[in-house]
């Protein structure tokens, strides 16, 4: 049964909508030029996944984020606080012996790893699950997940490109940390050997090798709190639900990690090697807790990953 232009017209008079006939007359055309062909794989001829959610967008999206901004700004200023810290109280008047602390002003490594030492405990896993706990989490609580995915944008490259964007800027964070503490630590400190709480002095172009070895371990080992965050993430509509999760999780394993009672079981939290680059910091390396660490921290962020992308490909995206 066809239906003309003007009974149309009528009609929509009828239901108290009014329409210009010449308006139906384009719309009739457009609609005749509309391109209604599809690809074998029954997607809308001319589209491709590829072409959606690009990195670059999404990376200058989050790089415009308030809470991006604050965290890379405040990694910048943290080391000249500690300068400032030690500027305003009493340094260590033996340079050459003691702790990390106590070394710290020894020379501009030795700056380094203090910076890396008292951020490693609570603050660089922070700033990683700040921004993997945020990545899908956020979108939802701001109900634009559905729509993302009604473009569409295919679920498993949604998690992909976020997950990116959120590892590029936690190692943008994470490597921008000794970078600056190195530059502070060569106005203040100079460009001396590195010294270790053993007396071991490794000179200062072997010393930079080891701040990147060191920072390397560093991003690898966080790949746990990487994992876990996009699971929570994808788990719940709160962001900081997703960010606190994680963050707490760290927290107890820290705290079960200093209980000797547990013996070797302590062997098997995530965090037991967070601070294995320190065995760096010697004329003679011994690399089996290093590896350790690596190879506990690739498991854990392989398995939680893949738990996140199956628990995100079965949702019921509602927000």
């Amino acid at each position: 049964m066809t239906v003309s232009k003007h009974e149309a017209a009528n009609a929509a008079i009828d239901h108290g909508v009014h329409t210009d006939p010449a308006a139906l007359d384009e719309l009739t055309e457009a609609a005749r030029h509309e391109r209604t062909e599809v690809g074998t794989d029954g997607a809308v001829a001319g589209y491709r996944p590829g072409r959606t959610l690009r990195l670059g967008v999404e990376l200058r999206r989050q790089l415009r984020r308030r809470r991006t901004q604050l965290v890379l700004g405040f990694v910048v200023v943290l080391p000249f606080i500690l300068v400032l810290a030690f500027e305003i109280g009493q340094a260590s008047p033996n340079r050459r012996s003691g702790g990390f602390v106590d070394l710290a002003t020894a020379s501009a490594p030795n700056f380094v790893v203090l910076a890396l030492f008292v951020a490693g405990g609570f603050l660089l896993p922070t700033i990683v699950a700040l921004f993997f706990g945020d990545t899908i989490a956020s979108e939802a609580s701001w109900s634009s997940l559905k729509y993302l995915l009604a473009i569409p944008v295919p679920r498993h490259r949604v998690l992909r490109q976020k997950a990116i964007a959120s590892g590029l800027l936690s190692v943008l964070a994470l490597v921008l940390l000794p970078v600056v503490s190195l530059v502070a630590g060569l106005l203040w400190y100079g460009a001396g050997d590195a010294i270790s709480p053993t007396g071991d002095s490794i000179p200062f172009g072997k010393s930079l090798v080891v701040i990147v070895l060191a920072t390397v371990f560093v991003v690898i080992q966080l790949a746990w709190v990487a994992g876990l965050a996009l699971l929570l993430s994808v788990s719940t509509d709160a962001p900081l639900g997703a960010v606190g999760g994680t963050v707490l999780v760290a927290i107890l394993s820290q705290i079960l990690d200093q209980i000797t009672a547990l013996g070797t079981l302590r062997n098997y939290l995530p965090t037991h090697y967070s601070y294995a680059w320190m065995d760096l910091i010697a004329t003679d390396i011994d690399w089996s807790q290093i590896a350790a660490g690596v190879l506990s921290a690739v498991i854990y962020g392989t398995v939680l990953t893949l738990l996140a992308a199956r628990r995100f490909s079965t949702k019921d995206i509602t927000s």
